[in-house]
């Protein structure tokens, strides 16, 4: 619409009639009535912070200073567009193992409940000293019925507690580095973080955001503390004179945080200055990765929730058949 001559107050006032959700067209009524009082688009998001972040205002302030603002809103629809279709097909992917586990939870609770106290009624009567998996069963049951209050106080304030600790500096470092060595999904997060840092950082530069200025502002976007003092830490050698790639494999010469692959493409940008063609490529490579890493975490999900299933099954057999046994010898 800015192309065709419309004016950013009329194309918000367009936008507003678009959205359906009251919280976003709200903040869109808010935006249009501080640029109609004058204030540039930039500064006016800058207002609404809690919908824009820094790195979506560096890119619209950085496309009017340059006359280039509806460039820069387009690359920011790419890169939020891409941002969204990830995380989408993440929560999508992982939607069915949280089922599986959430219903293998819930038949452990029903039998705990209402299964093994109608079998430990068989074996009351009986004077036979029960097998220790056959008390360990009906401990648990009567643990559970018993003592649900209490299960439930405390589930809530370890609820509370990692919340809380998750919000502290060193939570959420520790957090992050707990999700980049965690087996199956690590491939995944880690996947998911180059793609975005990608995205991200060839957005900004495009958008004639300065390169030191890029790396701060990918840094705090990815919301991981890993990336973040690892991506800092790179500003600064960059601010010094240094390539970025030079200056991402001093900060991690054993490829950790930034694998070989991804250093070698992005060393092609500085070679040849194709950012929008390299990131792309980046971006796209690392989307695959998601993909295959997500196809393999859900190929492992379904035997490892039948492993579980089959331990329990196999506690729950041992428990009653092995009373059973102890009661029908004890007759003979």
């Amino acid at each position: 619409m800015l192309d065709g001559g419309v004016t950013i107050s009329e194309t918000l006032e367009s936008v507003q009639t678009k959205i359906k959700n009251t919280y976003f067209k709200e903040k869109i009524r808010e935006l249009e009535t501080f640029v109609s009082s004058g204030d540039s688009f930039s500064k006016s998001m800058k207002k609404i912070p809690q919908v824009f972040s820094p790195a979506e205002i560096s890119m619209i302030e950085s496309g009017e200073t340059t006359g280039k603002l509806s460039l820069a809103l387009a690359h920011l629809s790419e890169n939020l567009q891409k941002s969204y279709d990830l995380r989408s097909k993440i929560k999508g992917a992982l939607t069915y193992p949280a089922i599986i586990f959430l219903f293998l939870i819930l038949a452990v609770v029903i039998v705990l409940i209402y299964v093994i106290p109608a079998v430990s009624q068989l074996f009351e009567t009986s004077d036979v000293a029960l097998p220790l998996a056959t008390r360990a069963l009906v401990a648990s049951s009567n643990f559970m019925i018993h003592q649900w209050a209490f299960i439930l106080l405390f589930v809530a304030t370890a609820g509370v507690l990692f919340y809380g600790y998750k919000n502290t500096p060193k939570g959420k470092a520790n957090l992050d580095y707990f999700l980049l060595a965690l087996p199956l999904a690590w491939k995944v997060y880690k996947n998911y973080i180059l793609a975005s840092l990608s995205t991200n950082l060839g957005s900004l530069i495009s958008s004639w955001v300065s390169v030191v200025q890029s790396l701060s502002l990918t840094a705090k976007s990815l919301n991981n503390e890993v990336y973040e003092s690892h991506l800092l830490a790179v500003m600064q050698k960059v601010s010094w004179g240094q390539k970025i790639v030079d200056s991402m494999q001093e900060v991690d010469p054993e490829h950790q945080i930034f694998p070989l692959d991804f250093l070698q493409m992005l060393s092609v940008w500085e070679k040849t200055a194709s950012l929008d063609t390299v990131t792309k490529k980046i971006t796209n490579q690392y989307t695959r990765e998601v993909n295959y890493s997500l196809a393999s975490l859900t190929k492992w999900i379904e035997p490892i929730a039948i492993l579980i299933a089959g331990i329990f099954v196999l506690w729950f057999a041992f428990a009653i058949f092995g009373a059973i046994l102890k009661v029908t010898q004890t007759v003979w």
